[in-house]
């Protein structure tokens, strides 16, 4: 791993703590490709199985909770 000199390192604080620059530094892709996954996850479809079989849990959960 490439080691940073002295500048760079007093560069990088003076961009952390004067707020400019990117607050999450070297994760920011990290934290872009996860929110990429995240978005296309949520879009996903859900299965007509699935959303049946959660229909009657939701059904039923409030049957139990009378009981």
């Amino acid at each position: 791993m490439k080691e940073m000199t002295k500048k760079q390192m007093a560069d990088a604080a003076s961009r952390h703590w004067n707020g400019d620059g990117n607050p999450l530094g070297a994760n920011s892709e990290i934290a872009r490709k996860l929110k990429q996954y995240y978005d296309e996850l949520v879009s996903d479809h859900v299965p007509d199985r699935f959303a049946q079989l959660l229909s009657q849990l939701e059904q039923t959960e409030p049957a139990q909770k009378k009981d």
